[in-house]
């Protein structure tokens, strides 16, 4: 593991530590906050101006689907709620927001995203792209960077620092929760709290190892085109152990998986806030 990458994971498990915990971190300088407004997630993360992790918190998301807003005054809502909540942890008031879109999202679909952050009283200084948001965290600037989201799997090839290629395939999170529910003869909320149960892996990662593959050759697709080195994966439904060497076998080069990859993606976001 390379020095960067270990400090990247030390950074991720604080950041998870902090949520799960309900705790805030000293600072220094002005605070700025990523909304990332996830399928399955809604996550917001606080950083100090040496873009150290401060506070977070998260929100079960229904009011987004692939980078949509389909409830928008829930989206806003759910937003508002949480920095409440962190603004009362911190006994600060939240300024500075940013917040971030899929690869290939339509104009209108990000004003949208833009106009959610500003409603829930954040003065909104960046809209970035997800995987630049997640390479911010991990410190590349070559590789693809794949972010499972709940409804797709958004890849984005970098080099020197630049997005050179994105592609954003429908696969992700949702389709392994119809897959569980359909294997047990279960709805979709008890499939969801088994697919997030650590616990239950051993019973759900062999029902979902054929999305998984498909995803893997989705990716592949796009490595066809726009060769890489290594791909790092981001996002909640990379969490299973198993993920990433599935994804090895099927592409053929190194894959890596930050720590806490869910926390990825809204970590950058709030890094490339500009306060």
């Amino acid at each position: 593991m390379s020095r960067d990458l270990a400090q990247c994971n030390e950074t991720l498990l604080e950041f998870e530590r902090l949520i799960e915990n309900g705790e805030k971190k000293d600072w220094e300088g002005t605070l700025r906050t990523g909304v990332d407004l996830g399928t399955a997630n809604i996550v917001l993360a606080v950083v100090d101006e040496g873009n150290r992790p401060v506070a977070g918190a998260t929100y079960p998301s229904t009011v987004v689907r692939d980078g949509i807003v389909v409830d928008y005054i829930g989206a806003v809502h759910a937003v508002t709620k949480l920095k409440g909540q962190l603004e009362e942890l911190l006994g600060e008031t939240l300024e500075a927001g940013a917040c971030a879109i899929p690869p290939g999202i339509l104009a209108g679909n990000v004003k949208a995203i833009g106009n959610v952050v500003e409603a829930a009283g954040f003065r909104l200084t960046e809209i970035v792209d997800e995987p630049t948001a997640a390479a911010s965290v991990i410190g590349i600037t070559d590789g693809a960077v794949v972010d499972v989201g709940g409804g797709t799997t958004g890849i984005s090839i970098l080099k020197n620092g630049k997005v050179i290629y994105t592609s954003d395939e429908p696969t992700g999170g949702t389709h392994m929760t119809l897959v569980l529910a359909g294997f047990y003869g279960c709805g979709t909320q008890k499939a969801e709290l088994m697919k997030r149960d650590p616990a239950q892996e051993a019973n759900v990662f062999p029902v979902v190892k054929p999305v998984v593959e498909k995803m893997a050759s989705i990716v592949r697709q796009s490595l066809d085109k726009c060769p890489a080195d290594t791909v790092y994966v981001v996002g909640g439904a990379c969490c299973f152990t198993q993920f990433e060497s599935v994804f090895e076998k099927c592409l053929g080069i190194p894959v890596v998986k930050p720590a806490a990859p869910l926390l990825v993606t809204p970590l950058g976001i709030a890094m490339n806030c500009t306060g």
